[in-house]
């Protein structure tokens, strides 16, 4: 039986391409035989049906099949900042609720991946922010950048303040989001010289974003990551 391990992703904005990344590490994990699962504890906005995009998508690249509410213990109507979506809903985003649903699913899987929401400090209630989440899940932080103007001061700031929490900062995945930026790869190769953590891949830009041949361009060995959850 593989060791069972967990990451926190986070990424430096949002609409960076979080969820496409954690869909992609999760298909890797798969093609490395690990029993995968994406957790996405709060999401905001929903379709006709109450769902959420980003959790469908999660679910649908996880090889285990769990509810629903334990994979997405908090989802409100509007897309809108989650403590503000929890307040018109008239309900608080408890943080110990998250973390036992994270342990339950941990239980039954080899590898959790937690999509944050938004960057890395989004509140989420009047005391709590995703940081505070992730600090209190002990888990090694994987950093998605959306490559697009203004990634380089995005994704400085976002590693400085995973790493002021003292959590493990195992690596950084490079989103292309724009087919027609300019100096591209001299972005990258200055993120690459700053950053305290290896470049795990970079996803091309993709007119449809298929995460599962996205999955290719990822080197992590999560063997290797050693990490469970807290």
């Amino acid at each position: 039986m593989h060791r069972k391990q967990a990451c926190f992703v986070t990424g430096t904005d949002t609409e960076v391409g979080k969820t496409f990344a954690t869909c992609a590490l999760l298909h890797a994990a798969r093609q490395q035989g690990l029993r995968a699962l994406g957790m996405k504890p709060v999401a905001a906005g929903t379709d006709a049906a109450g769902r959420n995009e980003d959790v469908e998508k999660l679910i649908a690249a996880s090889s285990v099949t769990a509810p629903r509410e334990l994979i997405n213990p908090y989802c409100f109507d509007l897309p809108i900042a989650p403590h503000l979506a929890a307040a018109r809903a008239q309900r608080r985003i408890d943080p110990d609720h998250i973390i036992a649903a994270a342990h339950a699913l941990a239980a039954e899987t080899d590898l959790l991946l937690i999509e944050g929401v938004g960057g890395f400090r989004v509140p989420l209630n009047d005391d709590t922010d995703t940081a505070d989440l992730a600090a209190r899940l002990a888990l090694p932080v994987i950093l998605v950048v959306g490559i697009r103007l203004g990634c380089l001061n995005h994704a400085l700031l976002t590693a400085e303040a995973i790493q002021a929490r003292g959590l493990p900062f195992i690596g950084w995945i490079a989103n292309c989001m724009d087919p027609a930026m300019p100096q591209r790869e001299e972005n990258i190769a200055a993120l690459q010289a700053r950053l305290a953590a290896p470049l795990l891949g970079i996803l091309p830009w993709q007119e449809n974003s298929d995460a599962q041949a996205a999955a290719r361009h990822l080197t992590i060995r999560f063997q290797d990551t050693g990490y469970g959850i807290q």
